[in-house]
């Protein structure tokens, strides 16, 4: 695992922004793992400046997104996929039969999910997962005690989650979060051939500091990236303030040649 500590969020998003565009220029039929939430709206921001400006072609790339609310239909602007078509989709040239979210208001959910998978597979598995990590812990909405095997799925939110993502939801227009979701496994999640974390603020920091130099346990989800061979977790200051390896990964980025390209984004 790599862990990278940049000033500031805007410099976190950036790198991750550049890592994700380089994966899709080396394979332009790259296969990518998408999360949502505040932390990635700027990272796709850039990803469709890119686009716009000529420098990045998303026209043979497939996408599939971590995770859906339980019962929003797809046109809800509280749905993951109105988050996606709003925040890249709508934004680049990307053939929208190519990206994937679960639905969330199938009949059948666990023949939604057990669907989903085959989907992922049939498209050769996610090439790079970008990943952001909840209050929770969770990677997706893989609550505490999700196993580190389980495979996409119906889970109930905690109330730290629905506390977290409750806000965006504005009763006063008739909305209520819901408290279930579909959502990759964990074991999902690590069959991705690359991942990509991206953590910043200061109410994150006790949590990545549990994820990364905690035990493995699920109770904190997001501990099973310790358990991938290429990993790399970007974040900012803020959130990297309760690490105790600060310097170490500070002169891992500044020394392997493999960040060379990246120090001066």
């Amino acid at each position: 695992m790599d862990v990278i500590i940049r000033p500031d969020a805007a410099s976190a998003e950036a790198l991750t922004a550049e890592i994700i565009a380089n994966a899709l220029r080396v394979k332009p039929n790259l296969t990518l793992g998408l999360a949502t939430g505040a932390t990635m709206e700027k990272v796709y921001q850039r990803l469709a400046d890119m686009n716009k400006a000529g420098a990045l072609d998303f026209s043979l790339c497939k996408t599939f997104n971590l995770d859906e609310y339980v019962g929003l239909p797809a046109e809800d602007r509280n749905s993951y996929r109105y988050y996606m078509n709003y925040h890249l989709f709508d934004r680049i040239n990307i053939d929208k039969r190519n990206t994937h979210l679960e639905d969330g208001t199938a009949a059948d959910l666990e023949a939604e999910c057990a669907h989903y998978e085959q989907l992922m597979d049939e498209a050769g598995g996610v090439d790079l997962q970008l990943l952001g990590i909840g209050l929770s812990g969770h990677i997706g909405f893989n609550e505490p005690l999700s196993s580190f095997s389980s495979r996409t799925r119906a889970v109930n939110l905690t109330p730290t989650t629905m506390a977290q993502n409750g806000p965006y939801f504005d009763p006063a227009k008739g909305e209520k979060m819901p408290n279930r979701a579909l959502t990759m496994g964990v074991g999902t999640i690590l069959d991705a051939r690359k991942l990509v974390m991206l953590v910043t603020g200061e109410r994150k920091a006790d949590i990545i500091a549990a994820a990364l130099e905690g035990p493995m346990t699920s109770m904190v989800s997001g501990s099973a990236i310790q358990l991938h061979d290429d990993c790399v977790v970007i974040l900012d200051e803020a959130a990297a303030a309760k690490l105790t390896l600060k310097d170490y990964y500070r002169s891992a980025f500044e020394n392997d040649p493999k960040w060379d390209a990246y120090r001066n984004i």
